[in-house]
């Protein structure tokens, strides 16, 4: 059985996970069949957003250990530079919008993929967990990269060191991600959102991921200067030309992400 599911559906490409009985913690197999979806998401123009969810009782619980007491595994170290890193830079080098839906627990790195998305919603009974502490490990797949950004370096430092579960109401109040839904709603609340990115400007949306990426790094001046650049791009899209036209015609654009 496939660990990594792959639907295409009304210009959604849906990702789920689907190592349910270890709560769909990665090995490699995962990791590089995740790898090898994402980069169909970006080369397909019929793919104008990503979803990814969970199958059973989790998100994701990051790392299977028992990968890493395997004789015959990989090191601690290709896990990381060449499983979960590739993963992130996947993520936010899409210019496609990635909803993540917490249908369940997200641990560790589990967590971190999901803080890297650009729209995290969840169920009322899904959590949060920076499980690495707990084995003597640091926080990776870009956590300490996300989490600080997300809901401050005080907060983020405590939840990291202390391992404390997070639940998804605290962590819409924190910061931490977009919404929660009551889990009798959550698959559906979930897939309307990834649903409506799919039927908006693509292009406008992979621009404004870019200079989100940006912005970790450039001061005013220069993020200033990109966004005129991008603006311009933007302005050259079939999407913004039947965006105008549709306001100025009181009717509803129909967006091609092109």
């Amino acid at each position: 059985m496939s660990s990594i599911l792959f639907e295409i559906k009304d210009g959604v490409a849906i990702i789920t996970f689907n190592r349910p009985d270890k709560y769909n913690s990665f090995n490699q197999g995962m990791a590089f069949a995740f790898h090898q979806r994402l980069d169909e998401c970006a080369s397909d123009e019929n793919i104008r957003a990503v979803y990814l969810i969970g199958n059973g009782k989790a998100f994701c619980a990051g790392q299977d250990l028992q990968e890493i007491v395997d004789p015959e595994g990989p090191e601690l170290t290709d896990i990381v530079s060449k499983h979960y890193n590739p993963i992130i830079e996947r993520i936010r080098n899409l210019e496609k919008p990635v909803v993540a839906a917490i249908n369940g627990v997200a641990a560790g790195a589990g967590a971190n993929i999901a803080l890297a998305c650009d729209v995290v919603v969840a169920t009322e009974s899904a959590s949060f967990i920076q499980a690495f502490s707990k084995i003597g490990l640091i926080p990776d797949s870009a956590g300490t990269f996300f989490l600080p950004r997300l809901i401050g370096m005080q907060k983020a430092s405590a939840l990291m060191m202390l391992g404390d579960k997070v639940s998804a109401t605290d962590a819409e109040a924190m910061g931490m991600i977009y919404k929660v839904f009551p889990d009798e709603e959550f698959a559906e609340a979930s897939m309307r959102i990834a649903a409506k990115l799919a039927k908006m400007p693509t292009k406008g949306l992979g621009l404004t991921k870019r200079l989100l990426n940006q912005t970790f790094s450039n001061n005013l001046s220069q993020q200033l200067e990109q966004e005129g650049i991008e603006q311009t791009t933007a302005g050259q899209t079939y999407d913004y030309k039947e965006g105008v036209n549709a306001f100025l015609e009181k009717r509803k654009p129909i967006f091609k992400g092109k």
